[in-house]
């Protein structure tokens, strides 16, 4: 595998008042193509800043960012919502589906971008959902679905323009846990199929059997990187 994600002396101030508080601490971090990468640690312990830092939703105080020999740090916002509609998919524990639109509008919002003709972004919708199981939820409204269910659409919108990386940010975090795994299953399982690479941010150790590799962080520090011995055991 090739790398295609690095970050070179990450770090990250916030300013609040006249207190500054370290989200990271001079990270440096390599990911390869089609690797599955978790980022664990507690409340605070600068996960889903990385990942915000990563996915261009926030710029670092200090350090490089690059993907694919891009310098995301340096990017403005047009150029990083550019680059995030082309490469990158995410999905989150809230689920941030727009609650006036049905899960097919949900879904093939994303698709009106790229300048796809309605009828046909309909249909790459629809078989999006079907593949997550919702083939039957195709016009319902957030509202009208179980949290597993949303979560599913949220899948489904995240992978429907076919991404380089995918981003999860506490996919499970509202779900029980059988639901729990069989969004994680269906993850992890469709970004191998499509060859791509997955980094999910969690606080759940149960969660960390589904990577290649565990970054453990702790108080804007990476603590250490474990290599995953038991991968596949979450599949259960």
């Amino acid at each position: 595998m090739s790398n295609l994600i690095t970050l070179n002396n990450i770090r990250k101030i916030y300013k609040m008042g006249n207190e500054k508080i370290v989200a990271l601490n001079d990270v440096s971090l390599s990911i390869d193509r089609k690797e599955f990468i978790c980022l664990l640690g507690t409340s605070g312990s600068g996960k889903s800043t990385l990942l915000n830092m990563m996915a261009g939703l926030e710029k670092p105080t200090r350090g490089e960012i690059i993907i694919e020999n891009h310098h995301i740090e340096k990017m403005n916002e047009k150029q990083l919502a550019q680059f995030r509609q082309l490469h990158i998919g995410f999905v989150f524990q809230s689920y941030n589906l727009i609650s006036t639109l049905s899960a097919l509008e949900n879904v093939s919002l994303g698709l009106t971008f790229r300048g796809i003709p309605r009828k046909k972004r309909e249909n790459i919708a629809k078989k999006m959902l079907e593949s997550v199981g919702l083939g039957n939820r195709l016009n319902h409204k957030p509202s009208e679905m179980s949290g597993g269910q949303q979560q599913r659409v949220s899948i489904a919108r995240a992978f429907v323009e076919n991404p380089e990386i995918i981003f999860a940010d506490e996919p499970t975090g509202n779900l029980d846990s059988k639901t729990t795994v069989e969004v994680m299953n269906l993850i992890t399982g469709m970004a191998k199929k499509n060859e791509q690479t997955l980094i999910i941010v969690t606080h759940d150790p149960e969660i960390s059997p589904y990577s290649d590799r565990i970054v453990h962080l702790r108080d804007g520090n990476i603590e250490k990187i474990s290599k995953n011995k038991h991968k596949g055991e979450g599949n259960r």
